[in-house]
């Protein structure tokens, strides 16, 4: 009998079925005779991890490191100065929640509203297309994977006025993975491969990190018990010596992923090599207008030059942050002159900023402590 949501719910956060993977993580891990790092790549299992003290239930030689999987804060700050000239020009910017108090190279989006710019905060696309504004506009498209198509299958399907342009944020998230292994950015022995992202491009898209890489790759659902589990396959991989590609989360997510949704955005949208706020540029990571619909393309209508800004500032170690490097508590403003009232760096800002979600929770937190 199937089960009912509620039922699905206790089952996955059930206290007995998590202390008996946990004593399984530890009987395996023991005998492994180095420190396992093993990357959560989505803001999502981040939160889940330090929410539920994750790794407070971990073997010494297990650490769960966060990766780059906040899309907000891979931003670079030049999109967002671009956004703020607009809107203290007079065009009205659209932009997620999330997106309106990242700081730029000076100002955030809510910092130019307060000067008279004109930004509007929407949930989503299709709330753009409901304001009358949208007439004479610009929306920030921001996210991964799991955003493009609803802006993507709107402008094929024409139902898109000429006159609303979009700003494309837009980044791809295997080829981040393949720039952090490719140039060794952060030694890794497992990876737990987002889930919400993989619905729509599928768990086949991971199958590169482990047959090119050797590494133990599993995607992963976003309850406490799917994340033990993908911890518990990884180091179950590593005791056997061999890696492939498991997927936890087939309940949601097929091999193939969404094909009408790729399909959407493969019609709308070329793959382009692409910059990520503090790492610089990724061979093949982002998304640009193809000729068929330039006309949307802000950068085209507005002549706008997304070369330069500040990415990084001062002291700030969010590029370590989002690149496994350093944890947020290696960051000397760390909940002094950065906290989630007060936003430094793009990584307090977003509910899926590391930071953020350390700031939060962080009474949760073992690895948080110096070694």
């Amino acid at each position: 009998m199937l089960k009912t949501p509620i039922e699905l719910y206790k089952l996955y956060r059930d206290r007995k079925t998590a202390e008996k993977i946990v004593r399984r993580i530890h009987d395996l891990a023991k005998n492994i005779g180095y420190k396992i790092k093993i990357m959560n790549f989505c803001g999502t299992h981040e939160y889940t991890i330090t929410y539920y003290g994750i790794r407070s239930l971990m073997p010494d030689n297990v650490e769960l490191v966060a990766g780059p999987g906040c899309p907000v804060c891979i931003v670079p700050a030049k999109y967002i100065d671009v956004c703020v000239d607009l809107a203290l020009s007079g065009v009205t910017v659209f932009t997620y929640g999330d997106m309106y108090r990242v700081p730029g190279s000076e100002y955030s989006l809510a910092e130019a509203r307060s000067q008279g710019g004109k930004v509007r905060v929407v949930y989503g696309f299709l709330d753009v297309l409901k304001e009358p504004e949208s007439r004479e506009a610009v929306f920030f498209g921001v996210g991964f994977e799991t955003t493009q198509p609803t802006v993507a299958s709107r402008i094929v399907e024409n139902s898109v006025p000429d006159s609303l342009k979009i700003l494309s944020a837009y980044r791809l998230t295997p080829p981040i993975m393949r720039y952090l292994l490719e140039n060794n950015v952060v030694e890794l022995h497992g990876v737990i491969a987002p889930g919400h992202v993989s619905t729509i491009i599928g768990s086949s898209s991971w199958e590169f990190l482990s047959e090119e890489f050797n590494i133990p790759t599993v995607v992963a659902g976003f309850e406490p018990i799917d994340v033990l589990l993908a911890i518990l396959n990884i180091i179950e991989q590593i005791s056997s010596g061999k890696a492939y590609l498991y997927n936890e989360y087939s309940r949601v997510v097929k091999r193939e992923g969404n094909i009408l949704a790729k399909k959407y955005v493969a019609e709308c949208f070329e793959v382009c090599d692409a910059s990520w706020r503090g790492i610089g540029a990724v061979s093949r990571s982002g998304l640009s207008f193809r000729e068929k619909y330039r006309k949307y393309d802000a950068v085209a209508e507005y002549g706008l030059d997304l070369t330069g800004g500040l990415d990084t500032r001062p002291g700030c170690r969010c590029s370590d942050v989002i690149l496994g490097k350093a944890k947020p508590t290696d960051c000397p403003f760390f909940m002094k002159a950065c906290t989630p009232r007060h936003p430094y760096g793009p990584c307090m800002v977003s509910s899926e900023g590391t930071c953020s979600i350390w700031a939060r929770y962080g009474a949760l937190l073992r690895d948080s402590e110096p070694e």
